[in-house]
């Protein structure tokens, strides 16, 4: 038996190098030919990833460092209901480009690069969390996409971290309008009502740490009211974790 498993082994091993010959790796962006896997030199460099200094809550960058613990002035006059945000990258063009491709274009294979970004991005908040919920879609719009993008991204976390995820504890219980071209309130007002808890999924989340999965933070209308459900159902605390963020300008602290 261990001579046919060697042998398994050995033939696996000669498909996956015929394979590379065959269908050389691309970059996951821009698909030009790359050693290994990823992004290639040129994407690399114009992806532009969120660190510190940032606002605590948001995750907003700032200029410079204030020091531990200081708030944007967003943050301070306009509080969401999660407790802190955090993004693995700037919503740049590049980041749109593997966005887009993950939510639009079948490209499921970016699922578990952009995961790990965003792993390494949230490590703290991972590290206090009890389950993964991805931000859900309709199923009229799930239905005709035929898969939740931020799931995948909540699922390739998952795998990375070992946190189980929960694809069903969260519903959208209405249709939303797209939020691309509505202003801040608007935005809020499209989003109001629109998720809740399944009552047979309650014991799921009650007195949970949840860190809420999605691909891409605007004005944070759609993961704060993903979070006053969870809240509403008697979640410990919400935490949120994106692929990407939009970050106007990079901000000051108060």
């Amino acid at each position: 038996m261990q001579a046919v498993g060697a042998v398994r082994r050995l033939w696996s091993r000669a498909a996956h190098l015929a394979l590379d010959v065959a269908l050389p790796t691309l970059c996951v962006a821009c698909r030009e030919p790359v050693a290994g896997e990823g992004l290639c030199p040129q994407c690399w460099s114009q992806l532009s990833f969120i660190a510190p200094p940032y606002c605590e809550k948001l995750g907003i960058p700032f200029v410079y460092d204030p020091g531990p613990g200081i708030l944007s002035m967003q943050a301070i006059a306009d509080p969401p209901a999660y407790a802190r945000a955090r993004a693995a990258v700037r919503y740049d063009e590049v980041a749109k480009t593997l966005v887009h491709a993950l939510k639009f274009h079948d490209r499921i294979d970016l699922a578990p690069t952009m995961g790990r970004w965003m792993a390494h991005a949230g490590a703290p908040l991972l590290a206090d969390a009890d389950l993964l919920i991805p931000v859900p879609l309709h199923w009229r719009r799930g239905f005709a996409r035929r898969y939740n993008q931020s799931g995948a991204l909540a699922r390739a976390i998952g795998r990375q971290t070992q946190l189980p995820v929960a694809i069903e504890a969260l519903k959208r219980v209405r249709p939303t309008a797209h939020q691309i071209g509505l202003s801040r309130a608007e935005r809020a007002a499209n989003v109001q009502g629109a998720f809740k808890v399944p009552a047979e999924r309650k014991a799921e989340v009650q007195g949970r740490r949840i860190v809420l999965v999605d691909d891409v933070l605007t004005s944070g209308a759609t993961v704060d009211a993903c979070a006053r459900a969870l809240l509403r159902a008697k979640a410990q605390s919400v935490d949120v974790l994106v692929f990407a963020r939009v970050v106007d300008t990079l901000k000051s602290p108060i």
